[in-house]
């Protein structure tokens, strides 16, 4: 069995982020010692380790929540079932991106029309352009 610091170092992350985990359901001490400190089995570390991968390419917490659900019934899932899944999230991204383009392409609108010159900003041009909008 692990401490939280312990388990802390090993996945390489703060013992807040564990604790945060613990708040939203993610991971669960197995189990207490008597003075109420947290303690992680291997099984824990494995969970650790798939929260943080399924993080590191973007999912969210809710999602990470759902994976580990499909991941604990999977032999009642299907691959079919999990593709799905990343699917959508490959949807949200491809819209997200074209809104970050919107946006970056906005900002450059912004940054063009400005002079950048040492003059003070009362008249920015893009100061302006935000106040009309």
């Amino acid at each position: 069995m692990l401490k939280i610091g312990e388990l802390a170092e090993l996945a390489g992350i703060s013992r807040d982020a564990l604790r945060f985990y613990d708040k939203h359901g993610l991971l669960t001490p197995t189990a207490r010692t008597d003075s109420g400190y947290r303690l992680y089995s291997k099984s824990d570390v494995l969970r650790i380790s798939f929260i943080l991968s399924a993080k590191e390419v973007g999912f969210t917490l809710n999602e990470i929540h759902q994976l580990l659900e499909l991941e604990v019934t999977k032999d009642k899932k299907s691959c079919q079932d999990v593709k799905e899944f990343v699917d959508n999230k490959i949807q949200v991204v491809n819209q997200r991106l074209i809104e970050m383009k919107k946006i970056k392409q906005s900002l450059k609108t912004l940054s063009v029309a400005c002079c950048g010159g040492d003059e003070p900003a009362t008249h920015c041009t893009i100061l302006g352009a935000l106040s009309t909008n």
